[in-house]
């Protein structure tokens, strides 16, 4: 089954036509994913895939159909340490969703990213707390990072710089309301 949990410090430069982002997932923060039911993500749980230099992507929306960067392109670097998955891209807006990210981001439209991962076999603990239950994410096989409008995680956040002007074009928005999630 795939999982998905929203969560990070977001920023985005523009510099000579190229746009960078840089980004970090806080591990060791709890968040409620429905009523009764929490989520946390150990240290360094993603870093099977990482380490071995798995092709990871940035997509926008968790939708492969519109990628951002990718490792096996080159345009992708992810970092796991003890505190935070690091995430820095370069984001190349000749694609019209590049285009559509920018310019909703730019809007205050997209503020957060979102892990999409599969739970390695044994990789999680599950405890109750009251009349909650409590997930602990302990490995995972990270597949992809996604921009997102609205993410779990409150330590998930999206900050944005911009140092030369972007032209916006017309976004056409797309609700995606399916997440890895049951």
């Amino acid at each position: 089954m795939l999982w998905g949990a929203h969560g990070s410090a977001l920023e985005l430069r523009t510099e000579g036509g190229a746009t960078r982002l840089r980004a970090t997932f806080p591990y060791g923060a709890e968040t409620e994913l429905a009523p009764g039911r929490r989520e946390v993500i150990a240290s360094r749980a993603f870093g099977a895939r990482i380490e071995a230099g798995e092709d990871i992507h940035l997509l926008s929306g968790h939708d492969f159909e519109k990628p951002l960067a990718s490792r096996a392109a080159g345009t992708l670097k992810l970092t796991d340490t003890d505190v935070a998955l690091v995430i820095e891209a370069t984001i190349d807006a000749n694609t019209t969703w590049a285009r559509d990210f920018l310019a909703a981001h730019a809007s205050g439209l997209i503020r957060g990213l979102s892990p999409g991962f599969r739970v390695a076999p044994g990789g999680e603990r599950i405890e109750s707390r009251g009349e909650a239950l409590v997930r602990t994410v302990t490995a995972a096989a990270l597949f992809e990072v996604s921009a997102v409008t609205r993410p779990a995680y409150d330590g998930a956040q999206i900050e944005a710089r911009c140092w030369q002007h972007v032209a916006k074009p017309a976004a056409r928005m797309v609700n995606h309301l399916n997440r890895w999630r049951p």
